[in-house]
């Protein structure tokens, strides 16, 4: 079995963590992945509060294990947020958008683990020297938010940067995904759009059926105009989103007001016109729906028997 400081460091029987996407990680999903032996992740998005308070308990009904909560820094209702993961004590915070400055202080001092999501070497360092513990590494073949970066340049240039543990985090789906990241240097993994398939993941199963029929040629990334660049899907919304965005007539606001609700849309309603599908390049690969522990045995069983046989080039 692999086995890495990741483990021991967050309490995990597998060294993966589960993506924290907005209107998919809930508490079904986050409780499953914990149950399964990795770290569950609810999203916490826009949420209020209460709302927010409401999904951890509700996750902590499905599993005893650690699980944690993911703040997007420029959401309006962050510092609630923050403030309701203290009173909750949740055992990990992962953030991304933007840096945790404002709380990481707080955090820390409650004894909460907090590993934020980075897209370059300046931040990396920036947030370890703020107290994070541990730091994922996320290149731009993922869905949702990306940067410029692929994992395979950006994951071995985190690891040499800091000295927190690195997770890899992109472009993963299976056990050859894992065994790269390693390679590349890091102790952990985190995947998001192969928990789309989970069996306990309650997105429309128009999202899970455009997953599972995606080619590897089928994702697009929007927004760079906007400085927020967003992976997903190909269809009629993120091709016009896409048009738009290379009009000159099209004002920013305009944009931005196109893809207002676009995501609910897509894992809520299941709108095949009007929904942002966000997902990795790596779709393609996700083949069947599972239960979320059984994903993840099988990504590591895989990843065990990779690393076993990596000696058979080496003379």
């Amino acid at each position: 079995m692999i086995k890495t400081p990741i483990c021991e460091l967050f309490g995990i029987e597998y060294p993966i963590f589960q993506g924290g996407m907005a209107w998919v990680s809930d508490a079904s999903l986050a409780g499953a992945v914990s149950a399964g032996g990795g770290l569950g992740i609810i999203s916490a998005m826009n949420m209020p509060g209460e709302a927010l308070r409401s999904e951890i308990r509700t996750c902590r009904a499905h599993t005893d294990k650690p699980f944690g909560v993911n703040i997007m820094l420029m959401s309006p209702s962050a510092p609630e947020q923050a403030q309701v993961v203290l009173e909750e004590k949740v055992p990990v915070v992962t953030t991304g958008a933007g840096l945790p400055s404002k709380f990481i202080k707080g955090w820390v001092a409650a004894g909460i683990k907090v590993v934020p999501v980075v897209p370059s070497t300046a931040i990396a360092r920036m947030v370890e020297r703020m107290g994070a513990c541990a730091v994922i590494a996320e290149g731009g073949e993922s869905g949702g938010h990306v940067g410029d970066l692929t994992t395979m340049a950006l994951l071995p240039q985190v690891c040499d940067a800091v000295q927190v543990p690195v997770l890899g985090a992109g472009g993963i789906a299976d056990g050859r995904g894992i065994a790269a990241a390693f390679m590349l240097g890091a102790q952990g993994v985190q995947c998001g759009t192969r928990f789309l398939s989970a069996f306990e993941c309650t997105i429309h199963e128009n999202y899970k059926k455009k997953v599972l029929e995606a080619r590897d040629i089928d994702t697009i990334a929007t927004g760079k105009r906007l400085g927020h660049p967003v992976r997903s899907l190909k269809n009629p919304f993120s091709r016009k989103f896409f048009e738009m965005e290379y009009d000159a007539g099209v004002t920013n606001e305009e944009l931005e007001q196109y893809g207002t609700g676009a995501l609910r849309l897509a894992a809520r309603e299941g709108d095949e016109e009007r929904g942002c599908f966000m997902a990795g390049q790596i779709a393609a690969m996700v083949k069947k729906e599972q239960p979320a522990a059984e994903i993840i045995s099988e990504m590591f069983g895989q990843a065990e028997q990779i690393l076993l046989g990596a000696t058979k080039w080496v003379k």
